[in-house]
């Protein structure tokens, strides 16, 4: 039995691919009980696999190896040694345990608004990971079909993906209810969850209502999840989870053309027309969130028709003749944005120091936008980005001829005449090498293969399914962008336009 196994002497001589395994087989069955609806079994195995060893270990290494892992609660304490590891295991234990209060701290938001954020202590953040293995599976099985936030194999391609399927016929939806949901965090009711949530209820109980310090202050929680809390992303999952097939059983599908596609506490929710929205499904979205504790954002929650467009993730999708999805202008600006004081606050840094600072944020950018009709854009940004280069290069040489600087500063590859590099040596050959800076143009544009929305981590009848998506990196299938229009199916392609295989 995993609960009896020893403590292992050494931190890097666990074998992990085991202890995953471990873990995993549990998972499974706590998934297969939750769709034969046996709760007393689930309680049961979620009991084993949170006071079993495997799962404190993988918990450990989970906080320990996350991006705020260096980032200490209000004790000051990280586990940043193999042997701090190693001593958390006897930490780890329900009897006797309480949580400490968060450390709030507030970060900016893109509306120029802060966000609060609460820190909990590694010990507090280790017990969350646990109970968030036994959680995973059942928010897995439970999330609706088209929730794409928060969850392991899908992303914002899928989501966006689903929005134009959802859109691109001539007699699909054409009005879209675009809603945010008011500090959604902040608000969930905890009678909800406690009532609700299949989980260990006193110790999420300690979490729900551990406060946090501020300014020195102590302030208690009466409601909401902490956002820096590693189980509050999959809390948020499951009190979503039911609001599409709400939505769904109050309507007419094949007269009302409703689909619901959301993204943690964003979602869409697409209508025939304007009145099945604001009569129909407006109602039931309200009733379904008030029942929880929350409530639409007045601000940010509008009706608006497909041929006017709509921002979603980053994305503006908007019908003309097909329906197109491409970086919103508010994507740009906040990217050119982010870059001019990237390249201004650096006007003394190496040349091959600034392309490697600028080349991860194109990448990144790029990379998450590839699957758009991004290419105009791309060149847009391309654009603005030499002018912003050439005034950096202007400023460190004010006296110098643009003949001078076009030399030391730009090279040709190709049938480009104007590549921004530096020259660097490589510390394992000896030899000089060039460092580019990336050229969003570059980045190809490809069509993302949506995920299965029925497809599930814990079922063993995809088991196939999700190691083929594994270990393709295009999904399966990758395609590029062509002038077939995207509603019509290409018999020579065997699939519909817009695309073809690269």
């Amino acid at each position: 039995m995993i609960a009896k196994a020893s403590a292992p002497s050494s931190w890097e001589g666990i074998d992990w691919k085991s202890i995953e395994s471990c873990v995993y087989r549990l998972q499974m069955r706590i998934a297969k009980a939750i769709r034969q609806k046996r709760y007393g079994k689930v309680k049961a195995l979620q009991w084993l696999l949170t006071h079993s060893l495997s799962a404190k270990l993988l918990a450990i290494k989970r906080v320990t190896s996350s991006q705020g892992s260096k980032t200490p609660g209000i004790d000051k304490t990280i586990w940043s040694t193999p042997d701090a590891k190693l001593l958390a295991i006897n930490l780890l234990k329900r009897r006797g345990y309480k949580s400490q209060p968060l450390r709030r701290i507030y970060i900016p938001k893109a509306n120029g608004k802060t966000r609060p954020l609460g820190i909990p202590t590694m010990v507090d953040r280790a017990q969350q990971a646990i109970h968030l293995l036994s959680l995973e599976p059942i928010a897995e099985t439970l999330a609706d079909r088209n929730a794409y936030g928060f969850r392991k194999a899908r992303c914002t391609a899928d989501a966006i993906e689903q929005c134009m399927r959802s859109l691109w016929q001539k007699g699909s939806s054409e009005w879209i209810l675009e809603g945010d949901i008011e500090s959604c965090f902040d608000n969930i009711s905890h009678d909800w969850l406690m009532n609700n949530i299949s989980i260990d209820k006193v110790m999420l109980k300690q979490w729900l209502k551990s406060g946090y310090i501020s300014k020195g202050c102590y302030n208690p929680t009466e409601s909401g999840t902490p956002q820096g809390g590693i189980i509050s992303p999959t809390l948020l999952i499951l009190t979503l989870s039911g609001l599409e097939e709400a939505v769904k059983a109050k309507i007419n599908q094949r007269k009302d053309k409703v689909h619901v596609i959301s993204y943690a506490d964003d979602f869409i929710i697409t209508g025939k027309t304007k009145e099945v929205l604001i009569q129909k499904v407006m109602p039931v979205v309200q009733e379904f969130l008030k029942e929880r504790g929350l409530s639409l954002s007045k601000e940010k929650s509008k009706i608006t028709h497909v041929s006017e467009g709509f921002d979603f993730l980053g994305f503006t999708i908007r019908k003309f003749d097909k329906i197109i999805s491409k970086p919103s202008k508010a994507s740009v600006k906040r990217l050119l944005e982010n870059l001019r004081h990237t390249i201004k606050s650096n006007k003394m840094a190496k040349t091959e120091n600034l392309i490697h600072i600028l080349n991860s944020k194109l990448l990144g950018w790029g990379n998450y936008f590839r699957f758009s009709a991004a290419s105009k854009t791309f060149s847009k940004v391309d654009s603005e980005i030499f002018t912003m280069i050439w005034k950096w290069i202007r400023s460190r040489h004010t006296r110098k001829s643009v003949k001078w600087r076009k030399k030391r500063y730009f090279r040709s590859s190709g049938l480009k005449n104007w590549v921004f590099f530096a020259k660097t040596v490589n510390t394992k050959t000896g030899k000089a090498e060039y460092v580019d800076m990336i050229n969003l143009s570059k980045i190809p544009i490809r069509r993302h293969i949506k995920i299965k929305g029925e497809a599930n981590l814990y079922d063993d009848q995809y088991k196939e399914y999700f190691k083929l998506r594994k270990e393709n990196p295009k999904r399966g299938k990758a395609f590029v962008l062509t002038t077939t229009p995207y509603h019509q199916f290409d018999a020579s392609l065997g699939h519909y336009g817009g695309c073809r295989k690269a």
